[in-house]
């Protein structure tokens, strides 16, 4: 089984527990505010992060193909420049959609494993009969070319978020995402067997907490005798 393909078996919560307990990131790699536009039943997305950076119209830089070179196993993530976001609803300071439907048909043709937009998407039906994955902070239905445009593939992107905090997604981070929203896992900071290795553990530990919790075990003495043994993977 592949990294990718383990990582996809847990949820988000694990994941974010994980970064939180071996790593001290405080976020836990969780990014608020994304909803899931479509998401299969019972699924998640686990990729390498794709990142693309849209710009104002206006900006000097050349508009660039980003949707025809998507690489397979990704997660495309698109955001604007810091000064075009918000740290208020509705995040972003253009109305317009930075993604549409012909844009996950070319996605999924390239095999991409979904799509993560800092910003508005449109054609939600396209998305949803496509079943292909993505998750945005809203929607709209006017195209993006008279505001602004995509100026830079396998860039840093820097996401303001509704805690003022602005958080990084670098290209050939792991994104992964379900229910609970998306999460990032800093590759180059991080040792992801080390962390698998934490996550696997963590999750046969809390199945034996739930177990004596059901059994009358007060949950706190459940959970302080059971995690114990986690402190041997940090």
């Amino acid at each position: 089984m592949s990294t990718l393909q383990k990582l996809s078996t847990f949820s988000t919560c694990d994941i974010s527990d994980g970064l939180l307990n071996v790593y001290n990131i405080p976020t836990g790699g969780y990014f608020p505010n994304l909803t899931a536009v479509f998401l299969p039943p019972n699924t998640s997305i686990a990729g390498s992060a794709y990142t693309v950076l849209f710009a104002p119209i206006d900006d000097p830089r050349p508009a660039v193909n980003y949707i025809d070179f998507v690489p397979p196993d990704s997660v495309l993530v698109l955001a604007l420049e810091s000064h075009l976001q918000s740290q208020f609803h509705p995040f972003v300071k253009i109305t317009q959609a930075i993604y549409g439907g012909l844009m996950s048909t070319r996605a999924q043709f390239l095999k991409s494993n979904g799509t993560v937009v800092f910003g508005r998407i449109r054609d939600v039906d396209e998305h949803r009969n496509l079943s292909h994955p993505v998750f945005a902070y809203g929607v709209g239905s006017c195209a993006p070319k008279a505001a602004v445009k995509a100026v830079g593939i396998n860039v840093q992107l820097e996401i303001l978020t509704s805690d003022g905090v602005t958080q990084l997604i670098c290209p050939g981070d792991y994104i992964i995402g379900d229910n609970n929203g998306i999460v990032r896992i800093p590759v180059q900071e991080t040792d992801v067997s080390k962390l698998i290795a934490y996550i696997e553990k963590s999750v046969e530990v809390d199945l034996l907490v739930a177990d004596d919790i059901k059994g009358g075990i007060p949950a706190k003495q459940a959970q302080k005798d059971r995690r114990a043994i986690l402190k041997q993977y940090i």
